[in-house]
């Protein structure tokens, strides 16, 4: 990061995050800032919709990138309990209910997520890679073709599509975020929901954490929700599989394996 960006009287130091474009600004005067290379166009509504840290500036370098400041957040992430609460399904309910994020989303000119796009994809970077689990993967992706009837033709939301729990921000004012949306996507709101569902809440508080949502869980939503499920689970699996962090694939394949009771069977 240029220090010119700031002057010299801010100490730029790396704020960690897996992309490496990511900095904490501080001077003398205690202020910080926390700065990100070429993040998220539509960082700006986020922020005026209180979904991310306030939006202090954003400056264009002479190389073309686009440096974002936001407020510097001072507080911690949520832990996996902690997804359970009442603020965390109002939050999604807020994102994918927002007609102001959808449309600024498709003014950027984002193509939607087809299911079929999704799974052609996978289908690719499956026979891209050389593994022994080839059987494994066929089957997988043998599922989602045979059930991708019942993800077809569904609304479009902005999905943030990485609903981790290390996303969560809970700042010392209590106000609940959700950072890092380079990955966002207009896509079936049950691309996001599958994870937080199969993450975080207990299968017998489905319904309830739905409804409070603003949906009901119904033989159709269910449907999507297992689809997604298996089809990020697949793309995760994958994903380390190519950075050759075996331990983390397995992880994912086991996780596909423990939950095949829990796939559509009809």
């Amino acid at each position: 990061m240029e220090q010119h960006v700031l002057g010299s009287d801010w100490l730029i130091s790396p704020a960690g995050g897996t992309s490496g474009e990511a900095y904490l600004a501080e001077n003398s005067q205690n202020q910080k800032l926390f700065l990100k290379r070429n993040s998220s166009p539509f960082l700006a509504i986020l922020s005026a919709e209180g979904i991310v840290p306030k939006l202090v500036w954003t400056k264009r370098l002479a190389d073309g990138d686009v440096i974002t400041a936001q407020k510097w957040l001072e507080g911690r992430v949520l832990s996996k309990g902690e997804m359970q609460q009442d603020t965390v399904v109002q939050l999604m309910s807020k994102i994918h209910h927002s007609s102001e994020i959808l449309h600024l989303f498709m003014r950027m000119g984002k193509k939607p997520l087809e299911p079929w796009h999704f799974l052609v994809q996978l289908q690719e970077k499956a026979r891209s890679l050389s593994s022994s689990d080839k059987l494994f993967m066929k089957r997988v992706i043998q599922f989602l073709s045979n059930h991708i009837h019942h993800v077809e033709n569904q609304r479009k939301v902005v999905c943030h599509a990485d609903v981790n729990h290390e996303n969560w921000l809970l700042g010392e004012d209590h106000h609940l975020y959700l950072i890092d949306w380079d990955n966002a996507v207009l896509a079936d709101p049950a691309m996001d929901l599958s994870m937080m569902l199969y993450q975080y809440i207990p299968r017998s508080n489905w319904e309830t954490w739905l409804d409070q949502y603003g949906v009901t869980l119904d033989q159709s939503l269910l449907a999507r929700i297992q689809w997604y499920r298996v089809a990020q689970s697949l793309s995760y699996y994958l994903w380390h599989l190519e950075q050759n962090d075996y331990t983390e694939s397995e992880k994912w394949k086991n996780q596909l394996l423990n939950e095949q009771s829990l796939f559509i069977d009809h």
